[in-house]
């Protein structure tokens, strides 16, 4: 990868995703879903600071554009990381056959960075829905509908980049039965969180 995928303009980042090229893909759109998520809440928190009528909620909007602008700026990390840990697969599942053993090792190793890559997404976007949960009613009302945006993108990027974590389990699982069974029931904890906090967002709760 010649260049941060994160650094190039919307237009070319797309035809990218659209092409042949193995990366961007599906792990880099579930971290770019999220980061617009991040983005939404951080709009939301900045057009409630400064505003007598939510005075009362000034400390905690202000508290969460801070952290919402760190979870942003990893969720932006993580659409080159995904990119990264392919390409480390990739490499692994190249090795000469000859040995075997060598060659399924390194396959193994990438294998749980390529997982931890969409797990950091997951992670993060757990943290900026909770985030997106408590703006609601506590900011400004004309926005509303934009917390809920924000939340429909952090629950879609957690969504999406489970199935990349799940993606490089049989190559983990096969290696370390115990590494990918602890995996497998962190992914489903978030998920679990996730679904319940966006049914509440949503009013389907």
């Amino acid at each position: 990868m010649s260049r941060s995928f994160k650094d190039i303009n919307i237009e070319d980042y797309l035809k990218r995703l659209g092409s042949g090229d193995p990366t961007p893909g599906g792990g880099a759109a579930a971290a770019l879903t999220s980061a617009q998520g991040a983005a939404l809440i951080m709009m939301v928190a900045n057009h409630t600071i400064g505003k007598p009528k939510y005075a009362e909620f000034e400390e905690l909007n202000k508290d969460i554009l801070s952290e919402a602008e760190v979870l942003l700026g990893s969720l932006t990390d993580g659409i080159d990381n995904d990119a990264i840990a392919f390409g480390k697969v990739s490499a692994a599942y190249a090795l000469p056959k000859t040995d075997e053993e060598k060659r399924s090792a390194e396959i193994a190793s990438a294998s749980v960075l390529a997982a931890e890559a969409p797990l950091m997404v997951m992670e993060d976007s757990l943290s900026a829905l909770r985030l997106a949960a408590t703006l609601k009613g506590r900011s400004n009302k004309m926005l509303e509908s934009d917390v809920f945006v924000a939340a429909l993108h952090l629950y879609a990027g957690i969504r999406s980049a489970y199935y990349n974590v799940e993606a490089n389990m049989p190559a983990i699982a096969k290696a370390d039965p115990e590494l990918a069974m602890e995996m497998r029931q962190h992914t489903a904890d978030v998920l679990s969180e996730a679904a319940e906090i966006f049914a509440e967002l949503s009013g389907k709760k």
